[in-house]
Protein backbone atom coordinates (compact mmCIF):
# COMPACT_ATOMS: atom_id res chain seq x y z
CA UNK A 1 0.00 0.00 0.00
CA UNK A 2 1.50 3.36 -0.99
CA UNK A 3 2.00 5.97 1.82
CA UNK A 4 1.82 9.86 1.45
CA UNK A 5 2.33 12.36 3.85
CA UNK A 6 0.11 15.74 3.55
CA UNK A 7 0.58 18.77 5.12
CA UNK A 8 -2.20 21.47 5.67
CA UNK A 9 -4.71 18.24 5.66
CA UNK A 10 -6.87 19.32 8.22
CA UNK A 11 -9.11 21.81 5.32
CA UNK A 12 -9.49 23.34 2.06
CA UNK A 13 -7.14 21.59 -0.86
CA UNK A 14 -4.95 19.75 1.76
CA UNK A 15 -7.90 17.72 3.59
CA UNK A 16 -9.51 16.87 -0.61
CA UNK A 17 -5.92 15.48 -1.61
CA UNK A 18 -6.09 13.65 1.12
CA UNK A 19 -9.31 11.89 1.24
CA UNK A 20 -8.84 11.08 -2.55
CA UNK A 21 -5.98 9.31 -1.76
CA UNK A 22 -7.14 7.43 1.20
CA UNK A 23 -10.00 6.20 -1.70
CA UNK A 24 -7.32 4.95 -3.74
CA UNK A 25 -6.23 2.79 -0.87
CA UNK A 26 -3.33 5.05 0.23
CA UNK A 27 -1.98 5.24 3.64
CA UNK A 28 -1.82 8.72 4.64
CA UNK A 29 -0.61 10.79 7.08
CA UNK A 30 -1.68 14.34 7.32
CA UNK A 31 -0.58 17.16 9.72
CA UNK A 32 -2.19 20.18 10.51
CA UNK A 33 -1.51 22.94 13.32
CA UNK A 34 -4.95 22.78 14.70
CA UNK A 35 -5.35 19.33 16.12
CA UNK A 36 -9.38 19.07 16.54
CA UNK A 37 -9.99 20.13 13.43
CA UNK A 38 -7.60 17.71 12.01
CA UNK A 39 -8.40 15.07 14.49
CA UNK A 40 -12.06 15.67 12.64
CA UNK A 41 -11.15 15.73 9.04
CA UNK A 42 -9.14 12.49 9.80
CA UNK A 43 -12.09 11.08 11.05
CA UNK A 44 -14.41 11.66 8.51
CA UNK A 45 -11.70 10.89 5.37
CA UNK A 46 -9.68 8.01 6.97
CA UNK A 47 -6.51 9.21 7.38
CA UNK A 48 -3.79 9.51 9.79
CA UNK A 49 -3.42 12.95 11.91
CA UNK A 50 -0.22 13.83 12.79
CA UNK A 51 -0.57 17.14 14.44
CA UNK A 52 1.82 20.14 14.37
CA UNK A 53 3.74 22.98 12.79
CA UNK A 54 5.67 22.31 9.70
CA UNK A 55 7.57 25.25 11.06
CA UNK A 56 8.55 23.55 13.93
CA UNK A 57 11.50 20.93 12.94
CA UNK A 58 10.81 18.92 16.14
CA UNK A 59 7.62 18.94 14.10
CA UNK A 60 8.96 17.95 10.94
CA UNK A 61 10.99 14.90 12.53
CA UNK A 62 8.02 13.02 13.84
CA UNK A 63 6.23 13.44 10.55
CA UNK A 64 9.86 11.78 9.43
CA UNK A 65 9.87 9.20 11.47
CA UNK A 66 6.21 8.35 10.95
CA UNK A 67 6.64 8.01 7.19
CA UNK A 68 9.14 5.23 7.19
CA UNK A 69 11.46 4.48 5.32
CA UNK A 70 9.47 4.46 1.81
CA UNK A 71 7.78 7.40 0.91
CA UNK A 72 5.79 7.40 -2.18
CA UNK A 73 4.42 10.88 -1.95
CA UNK A 74 4.80 14.31 -0.27
CA UNK A 75 2.38 17.08 -0.60
CA UNK A 76 3.39 20.76 0.96
CA UNK A 77 0.44 21.95 1.16
CA UNK A 78 0.66 23.74 4.40
CA UNK A 79 1.12 27.67 3.93
CA UNK A 80 0.60 30.95 4.58
CA UNK A 81 -1.05 33.79 3.02
CA UNK A 82 0.53 36.46 5.50
CA UNK A 83 -1.20 39.94 6.55
CA UNK A 84 -4.47 40.36 5.47
CA UNK A 85 -5.99 42.61 4.12
CA UNK A 86 -2.92 42.31 1.71
CA UNK A 87 -0.76 45.26 1.82
CA UNK A 88 1.52 47.08 -0.80
CA UNK A 89 5.32 44.80 -0.61
CA UNK A 90 7.14 48.16 0.31
CA UNK A 91 4.77 48.50 3.38
CA UNK A 92 4.73 44.40 4.13
CA UNK A 93 5.43 44.47 7.68
CA UNK A 94 9.07 42.40 8.20
CA UNK A 95 7.86 39.90 10.73
CA UNK A 96 4.70 39.02 8.84
CA UNK A 97 7.01 38.97 5.70
CA UNK A 98 9.38 36.23 7.64
CA UNK A 99 6.89 34.08 8.93
CA UNK A 100 5.47 34.02 5.07
CA UNK A 101 9.18 32.88 3.83
CA UNK A 102 9.55 30.41 7.05
CA UNK A 103 6.15 28.90 6.40
CA UNK A 104 5.91 28.82 2.69
CA UNK A 105 9.46 28.17 1.74
CA UNK A 106 12.03 27.05 4.37
CA UNK A 107 9.56 24.68 5.82
CA UNK A 108 8.21 22.49 3.20
CA UNK A 109 12.22 22.58 1.89
CA UNK A 110 13.30 21.47 4.63
CA UNK A 111 10.67 18.71 5.56
CA UNK A 112 11.38 17.40 1.92
CA UNK A 113 15.26 17.46 3.26
CA UNK A 114 14.14 14.84 5.90
CA UNK A 115 11.76 13.02 3.40
CA UNK A 116 14.46 12.71 0.61
CA UNK A 117 16.24 8.98 1.16
CA UNK A 118 12.36 7.90 1.85
CA UNK A 119 10.95 9.21 -1.29
CA UNK A 120 14.30 7.68 -3.07
CA UNK A 121 13.92 4.43 -1.77
CA UNK A 122 10.14 4.56 -3.33
CA UNK A 123 10.98 6.73 -6.23
CA UNK A 124 8.76 8.70 -5.22
CA UNK A 125 6.81 11.89 -6.34
CA UNK A 126 7.63 15.60 -3.92
CA UNK A 127 4.71 17.68 -5.08
CA UNK A 128 4.92 21.78 -3.73
CA UNK A 129 2.01 23.86 -3.80
CA UNK A 130 2.36 26.83 -6.25
CA UNK A 131 0.24 29.72 -7.42
CA UNK A 132 -0.20 32.10 -10.20
CA UNK A 133 0.84 34.74 -8.13
CA UNK A 134 4.31 33.03 -8.48
CA UNK A 135 4.42 34.37 -11.73
CA UNK A 136 2.39 37.06 -12.13
CA UNK A 137 2.67 40.57 -10.44
CA UNK A 138 -0.50 41.27 -8.76
CA UNK A 139 -0.83 44.39 -6.63
CA UNK A 140 -0.75 43.17 -3.04
CA UNK A 141 0.65 39.37 -3.63
CA UNK A 142 4.40 40.56 -3.20
CA UNK A 143 5.01 38.55 -0.13
CA UNK A 144 2.83 35.09 -1.03
CA UNK A 145 3.61 35.16 -4.73
CA UNK A 146 7.60 35.76 -3.92
CA UNK A 147 7.63 33.23 -1.71
CA UNK A 148 5.80 31.11 -3.97
CA UNK A 149 8.12 32.01 -6.49
CA UNK A 150 10.75 30.68 -4.16
CA UNK A 151 9.35 27.76 -4.15
CA UNK A 152 8.94 27.13 -7.20
CA UNK A 153 12.63 27.40 -7.94
CA UNK A 154 13.26 25.04 -5.10
CA UNK A 155 11.16 22.77 -6.51
CA UNK A 156 12.82 22.70 -10.14
CA UNK A 157 16.20 22.61 -8.41
CA UNK A 158 15.19 19.65 -6.59
CA UNK A 159 14.15 18.16 -9.33
CA UNK A 160 17.41 18.29 -11.54
CA UNK A 161 19.53 16.72 -8.37
CA UNK A 162 17.55 14.02 -7.56
CA UNK A 163 16.47 12.54 -10.78
CA UNK A 164 15.02 9.24 -9.61
CA UNK A 165 12.02 10.88 -8.04
CA UNK A 166 9.37 13.27 -9.55
CA UNK A 167 9.85 16.72 -8.27
CA UNK A 168 6.36 19.25 -9.01
CA UNK A 169 5.08 22.37 -8.69
CA UNK A 170 1.25 22.75 -9.19
CA UNK A 171 -0.83 25.62 -9.73
CA UNK A 172 -3.83 24.52 -8.09
CA UNK A 173 -5.44 27.66 -9.74
CA UNK A 174 -8.17 30.14 -7.40
CA UNK A 175 -9.96 28.15 -4.70
CA UNK A 176 -12.73 28.45 -2.44
CA UNK A 177 -10.66 28.03 0.68
CA UNK A 178 -10.37 30.33 3.77
CA UNK A 179 -6.89 31.81 3.03
CA UNK A 180 -8.49 32.77 -0.06
CA UNK A 181 -11.39 34.47 1.31
CA UNK A 182 -8.71 36.15 3.97
CA UNK A 183 -7.45 37.79 0.83
CA UNK A 184 -10.26 38.96 0.33
CA UNK A 185 -11.92 39.73 3.49
CA UNK A 186 -15.61 40.83 3.35
CA UNK A 187 -16.06 39.90 -0.25
CA UNK A 188 -18.14 36.70 -1.47
CA UNK A 189 -15.67 34.06 -3.13
CA UNK A 190 -18.64 31.91 -4.09
CA UNK A 191 -18.04 32.06 -7.41
CA UNK A 192 -14.75 30.18 -6.81
CA UNK A 193 -14.12 26.41 -7.35
CA UNK A 194 -14.44 24.36 -4.60
CA UNK A 195 -10.71 22.39 -3.66
CA UNK A 196 -11.99 18.89 -4.77
CA UNK A 197 -12.48 20.42 -8.54
CA UNK A 198 -8.60 20.61 -8.64
CA UNK A 199 -8.33 16.99 -7.33
CA UNK A 200 -8.20 15.22 -10.90
CA UNK A 201 -5.32 16.96 -12.17
CA UNK A 202 -2.82 15.60 -9.02
CA UNK A 203 -3.93 12.52 -9.55
CA UNK A 204 -3.53 12.82 -13.49
CA UNK A 205 0.50 13.61 -12.33
CA UNK A 206 0.22 10.59 -10.04
CA UNK A 207 -0.57 8.85 -12.60
CA UNK A 208 1.29 9.51 -15.76
CA UNK A 209 4.42 11.11 -14.03
CA UNK A 210 5.68 13.44 -16.37
CA UNK A 211 9.26 14.63 -16.32
CA UNK A 212 9.66 16.90 -13.13
CA UNK A 213 8.33 20.61 -13.84
CA UNK A 214 5.51 23.33 -12.68
CA UNK A 215 2.16 22.70 -14.24
CA UNK A 216 -1.17 24.25 -13.36
CA UNK A 217 -4.10 22.28 -12.55
CA UNK A 218 -5.92 24.09 -15.70
CA UNK A 219 -4.21 22.79 -18.11
CA UNK A 220 -4.13 19.18 -16.72
CA UNK A 221 -7.47 19.29 -16.23
CA UNK A 222 -8.44 20.29 -20.24
CA UNK A 223 -5.88 18.15 -21.59
CA UNK A 224 -7.85 14.94 -20.22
Amino acid sequence: MPVAVVTGASAGLGRALASALVRREWTVLGTGRDPGTLRTAAADFGFTPVPGDVTDPAHRARLAEAAGPRLDLLVNNASTLGASPLPPLAEYPPDELETVFRTNVFAPLALARLLLPALAAAKGTLVNISSDAAVEPYEGWGGYGSAKAALDHVSAVLGVENPDIAVYAVDPGDLRTAMHQAAFPGEDISDRPLPETAVPAFLRLLDERPPSGRFRAADLQVQS
